[in-house]
């Protein structure tokens, strides 16, 4: 090697090198390839697909398992109301502009930090021009759209690929809208989060959990945005994965009894005070002193962004690359009080793989009034009280008989009696007591219900109670398991030293595609009879495995370590003689000798996070026949050269 190849430096995170993998070893590529593809939609292969499932189970242990969670999985088909109600159908919007030529679609706020990331590239930028540049990628994702609009003629944005002029920028619905049913007349979308289907079945899992808080609800499964112009690959996608939690508390106590695990934790911390002053990440405070300091506003907030940091170390995330930002005022979704973002380093920047928001009451208390199902909690009172109130009592037989020819109307009609709220309660009883009758709008139309009919009964009551009833506020951590897979794929990728060809992956065991590959050292019958009894040792330990009697076993030692297989078990002459095989590890690539009853357990123990390879080393022999097997592969590394 030249020493101009030796001064080439390997780059923090390689993108090329990631996705060149990524495409030519069927971890993830373009859906409807054949047909030139769909922009934001990604089909996932063999080891892509294990890669995503070992996160997901890992997910469920740290989180579900963890934190004795309730796993629900609830329908991507959503009604317009649920998400009228929500408030996703009016506010769940992006700002866009156009290309004034071609018309083609761009993401406002991403455009201008594109073009940010660009000018700080170009030669000779000084110092005072990127801390400008740098101000203006941190405060877009406030930008309302006057501010877009300015900073774009201001700085002169132009469409990326045509170098065109670009229209004022306007909101944009995220939502896939879609027709439930034949009529055409019942409008849905296409869920863009889970979480509305843990609210709706917020009484259901009260119950389960014998009516006491605090508990939380979990879930993973598909998620839908019309993203407006997807372009990095799994970091924007159309159709997702997401792991979400809706961890409901009483809004009197939002202390978590877990948090002293996690007070000492230190995070990297960026505040939305320290984002809007241009100020830095702050590293020397733990959770408990953020918290105390209102940084982060509550204990339950503070404890899910530690068990996050950890579940991101835990699934190779560098430490070094990931941070918390706050959300800014204007940059908080309209039902959140406070808000994180563990955010991590990619080629393409910062890029946020899950969102940690205090929710408040919000969603819980315009579903219970929008549906006229009360979804509260009651705490108990120390003392009784007396409450008064309106009980309504519609005679629903003497209603369908009013309306016999509208039965549709009746029908109706008493759904909505069914649902009214006290307010209302309180107003329809003024006017009963007045006039002996109420009068019901419904969609444009006025009913008249009379006492003397027999329509309706009102009467006031008092109750003594023992208990007072509340909405939950819910803290949520939300997870975009497409984004951290990629993530991961770019924090674990390594170049061997002093061969740049060599790639592979450093996969934790836990999450790896394949936890090893069976590799009979020839191809020969004699070898190839021992394959069976070590892949049963190894599906009896639950072990994912891979099969590969093709080519030397340098070479195959290579393809393995490319997809991140982090165990390779051979097969040789010895293992005739005494039914012992080597056990080759990816990232040492030290090889031990070991009985083939052992490989299991080994591999399951490491996997499990029980022992370190470090430790197993040392209870079996080196196999003295390693060196030579790397150089083999050394030596063919450099045929293909």
């Amino acid at each position: 090697m030249s020493k101009k190849e030796k001064k080439k430096e390997v780059p923090k995170y390689d993108r090329v090198g990631v996705e060149n993998v990524m495409k030519r070893r069927f971890f993830v590529v373009p859906a409807f390839e054949i047909y030139n593809g769909v922009a934001g939609l990604y089909d996932y292969g063999p080891t892509g697909c294990a890669l995503k499932n070992h996160i997901e189970q890992f997910w469920r242990e740290h989180f579900i398992l963890e934190e004795n969670l309730l796993e629900i999985s609830g329908t991507c088909l959503t009604p317009e109301i649920v998400l009228k109600t929500s408030g996703h159908v009016d506010k769940f919007t992006d700002y866009a502009v156009k290309d004034v030529k071609t018309s083609q679609y761009f993401r406002a706020d991403k455009l201008i930090k594109e073009w940010v990331e660009k000018e700080k590239k170009k030669k000779k930028v000084k110092p005072e021009r990127i801390a400008e540049l740098d101000e203006l990628a941190n405060k877009c994702d406030n930008f309302e759209e006057k501010d877009i609009d300015e900073a774009i003629e201001k700085y002169k944005i132009k469409c990326p690929d045509t170098g065109n002029d670009l229209t004022k920028s306007f909101k944009f619905n995220l939502m896939f809208e879609t027709q439930i049913g034949p009529t055409g007349g019942f409008r849905g979308f296409l869920r863009p989060e889970t979480a509305q289907g843990h609210f709706v079945n917020f009484k259901h899992l009260l119950d389960f959990n014998n009516n006491r808080l605090p508990f939380g609800s979990a879930s993973i499964g598909l998620g839908f945005r019309n993203e407006i112009a997807p372009r990095s690959g799994l970091l924007r996608v159309r159709e997702f994965t997401m792991a979400e939690i809706e961890f409901f508390v009483d809004p009197e106590k939002k202390q978590h009894k877990k948090f002293s695990l996690m007070a000492d934790m230190k995070l990297p911390l960026w505040s939305a005070e320290n984002q809007l002053n241009n100020k830095g990440i702050e590293t020397e405070i733990t959770l408990k002193e953020a918290v105390e300091k209102k940084i982060i506003d509550n204990e339950t907030l503070g404890y899910f962004l530690g068990k996050t940091y950890l579940f991101l170390i835990g699934i190779g995330i560098r430490k070094d690359g990931i941070r918390f930002r706050q959300h800014t005022p204007k940059e908080m979704a309209h039902y959140a009080s406070d808000c994180w973002d563990a955010e991590i380093e990619t080629s393409y920047g910062w890029v946020e793989c899950a969102g940690h928001a205090d929710r408040t009451c919000y969603d819980l208390s315009h579903h219970s009034k929008s549906s006229g199902v009360d979804l509260v909690a009651a705490r108990p009172l120390k003392e009784a009280k007396v409450i008064k109130g309106v009980r309504m009592i519609p005679n629903k037989g003497s209603i369908f008989k009013k309306y016999k020819d509208e039965k549709e109307k009746a029908k109706k009609l008493c759904e909505k009696l069914d649902k009214v709220n006290d307010e209302e309660k309180e107003n329809f009883m003024k006017e009963y007591e007045t006039n002996g009758k109420i009068e019901v709008e419904l969609d444009g139309e006025k009913f008249v219900l009379e006492k003397e009919k027999n329509e309706i009964k009102m009467e006031r009551f008092e109750q003594n109670v023992h208990e007072e009833k509340f909405f939950p506020s819910v803290i949520e951590p939300s997870f975009g398991i497409g984004r951290i897979v990629y993530c991961v794929m770019e924090h674990c990728f390594k170049v061997r030293e002093k061969d740049a060809r060599r790639t592979y992956f450093d996969f934790p065991p836990v999450v790896a595609p394949y936890k090893a590959s069976i590799l009979p050292l020839i191809e020969n019958d004699e070898f190839f009879k021992f394959i069976e009894p070590i892949r049963k040792v190894l599906v009896q330990n639950g072990i994912s495995y891979k099969i590969d009697a093709v080519d030397s076993i340098g070479r195959r030692y290579a393809r393995t370590d490319e997809i991140g297989v982090p165990f390779g078990i051979t097969i040789d002459d010895i293992t005739l003689k005494d039914n012992t095989v080597t056990l080759r590890e990816i990232d040492t690539m030290k090889q031990i000798r070991v009985p083939i009853n052992d490989v299991g357990t080994i591999i399951k123990n490491v996997c499990n996070r029980l022992e370190k390879w470090e430790d197993i080393v040392k209870r079996y022999p080196a196999f003295e026949q390693a060196k030579k097997d790397d150089k083999e592969e050394k030596d063919e590394n450099e045929e293909k050269k």
